[in-house]
């Protein structure tokens, strides 16, 4: 049991609060460890790091692309879109660079009520569950790098996330983009850009 004390003037009052632990998340670390990178889709990654970086420092003349669905919660449907669009990539290299948008949380619904999307609710036919979210999150994007060759951006509306699935293991994110649905998060606007935007 949590009691905070706070007082006003010379009253105090107390205010109890009963905090009941459903469920202990494991650390981001142990989530990377469980699913790791496997070395192509680390050499993927780099690769294409470097062909974007160009672009940013005026090296490269392409234009960046980022197109796709604004919500990717069903993995079969994803890996078979960026698929598609690899064939597409191969078409416009001289010219493009396609990321796809692999946007793993679906924002459209108020608070409570409806699918929040695969983070929260990997089946929806089932509960939410955040742990089977994250993973299920983790091993998309890394299946669609592997298959297509093409990373992604994905939108990272919870910025307490990226942790789970940002740095030298999670090697598909460019960006996370902050949207107006984003920017409504308390999150988001908690945040801002800290998270490595």
């Amino acid at each position: 049991m949590f009691i905070p004390k706070h007082t006003r003037g010379n009253k105090r009052r107390e205010i109890i609060m009963s905090i009941q632990l459903l469920k202990k998340l494991p650390t981001p670390t142990e989530i990377k460890a469980d699913y790791p990178v496997t070395q192509k889709v680390a050499q993927i990654k780099a690769e294409r790091d470097e062909m974007i970086r160009k672009v940013f420092t005026g090296e490269s003349d392409k234009f960046l692309v980022i197109i796709g669905p604004c919500s990717a919660d069903n993995e079969e449907a994803v890996c078979e879109y960026i698929n598609r669009l690899s064939r597409v990539q191969e078409e416009v290299a001289d010219k493009l660079i396609l990321i796809p948008r692999i946007y793993t949380n679906k924002t459209e619904n108020k608070p409570g009520r409806g699918y929040k999307g695969i983070l929260h609710q990997p089946d929806p036919e089932k509960k939410p569950d955040l742990l089977h979210g994250l993973i299920a999150i983790r091993k998309m994007h890394m299946r669609a790098i592997e298959e297509s060759g093409l990373t992604a951006a994905d939108e990272m509306l919870y910025p307490e996330t990226w942790r789970y699935l940002d740095g030298y293991s999670f090697l598909c994110c460019y960006w996370s983009s902050l949207c107006g649905e984003s920017a409504a998060s308390y999150g988001s606007k908690r945040y801002g850009c800290s998270s490595g935007v």
